[in-house]
């Protein structure tokens, strides 16, 4: 049980990072700013990585752990709890409570990123299509083309 709780805790801090970071991207998509953009979805994409690491190690945390209190492998988080002794189930409660806790927020979080995205997704598919057509271009067959003219306001302070 030690090993498991070892890596529970492990894995803990990584979904607050990720949480974290997760709320970065969203403080800089929500500004306007987007020139840390990439480097903020970069870094939540190296969370979610090490988070998928750690998930290997705590199936076989888990799975040692099930064996050693006569259960079955891949037993669920419940039945760990309901097979340990003291102090090992209330450590096992206090992790299972802060994994649903902390998922609820990363979900709440990943939702509005989502959201922001197909925000400023919509606002540049609109800004290219408002841009002036009238100015000159190249044909395929190389020659001059002038486009449609239309009147266009382009707001400046973007």
């Amino acid at each position: 049980m030690e090993k498991l709780t070892w890596v529970l805790w492990q894995e803990r801090e990584l979904l607050e990072t990720l949480l974290y970071r997760l709320e970065i991207e969203e403080l800089v998509m929500s500004t306007g700013r987007t020139r840390w953009l990439a480097n903020a979805a970069r870094d939540v994409d190296e969370a979610a990585a090490a988070l998928r690491e750690m998930e290997v190690l705590r199936a076989v945390a888990a799975d040692e752990a099930a064996e050693s209190a006569g259960l079955a492998p891949n037993a669920a988080l419940g039945e760990l709890i309901d097979a340990a002794p003291e102090p090992w189930a209330g450590i096992l409660v206090d992790h299972r409570d802060s994994f649903l806790s902390l998922t609820d927020e990363i979900a709440r979080v990943a939702q509005s990123n989502r959201a922001l995205i197909v925000a400023g997704l919509r606002a540049t598919q609109d800004t290219l299509l408002g841009i002036d057509r009238s100015a000159a271009t190249y044909t395929a067959a190389g020659s001059v083309d002038h486009g449609d003219t239309r009147s266009a306001v382009i707001d400046r302070s973007l």
